[in-house]
């Protein structure tokens, strides 16, 4: 697979609701079933295709922001953050963001902050402590920074073609796990090529 070039963070500003907050108007299957799957996201993916990669576009330390805290990560707190891309057979297909706070990366789960190009999800569900906490969802519009991101990977993978990739709506979600009793989140959003819209 061809790297593509993404600038680093790339962060994810959405209203986060609860899918069972009566206010929100949830797409229609299939995508509804991939955003409340409360499975392995990698896993379904690769059950889907050939050839699974994961894309580090960064990872980094920084303090969690108002935007992004929660009842479990703090607001300040020191995070590290990770961003990639999940391809099947060379389709991006999800956005991911994780947030990983530094009080959480002790002990055997230490090693999540070194994964590399080993899906995160892989690691968190073969362990049996895993619990996911609460799931949320949102939508990107077209001028949200994910959608900008999806737009930059259509013309580098369409470089000789001229035709512009057209985004309505994207949709994610974001998870709150907790990991050997320790947090962590992790956000979602589905690609506009993702199976999850066909």
């Amino acid at each position: 697979m061809k790297q593509q070039k993404v600038n680093f963070p790339v962060t994810l500003t959405g209203q986060w609701q609860s899918p069972s907050d009566a206010n929100l108007v949830l797409p229609p299957q299939p995508l509804k079933d991939w955003l409340l799957d409360e499975g392995s996201l990698t896993a379904r993916l690769k059950a889907h295709c050939e050839n699974f990669q994961v894309q580090v576009i960064g990872e980094q330390h920084q303090l969690c922001s108002a935007a992004e805290a929660c009842n479990l990560i703090k607001i300040g707190e020191a995070i590290l953050v990770r961003e990639v891309i999940l391809y099947c057979d060379n389709v991006p297909q999800v956005f991911a963001r994780s947030l990983l706070p530094l009080a959480s990366l002790t002990g055997k789960e230490q090693a999540l902050a070194s994964l590399g190009e080993q899906p995160l999800g892989q690691v968190l569900f073969n362990n049996a402590s895993l619990q996911r906490q609460r799931l949320e969802v949102s939508s990107f519009n077209c001028d949200s920074n994910v959608a900008t991101l999806a737009k930059d990977l259509f013309k580098q993978s369409n470089a000789q073609q001229s035709s512009e990739l057209v985004i309505q709506k994207l949709w994610g979600r974001r998870s709150i796990f907790m990991l050997e009793n320790k947090p962590l989140m992790v956000a979602e959003v589905f690609l506009p090529d993702a199976f999850a819209y066909q």
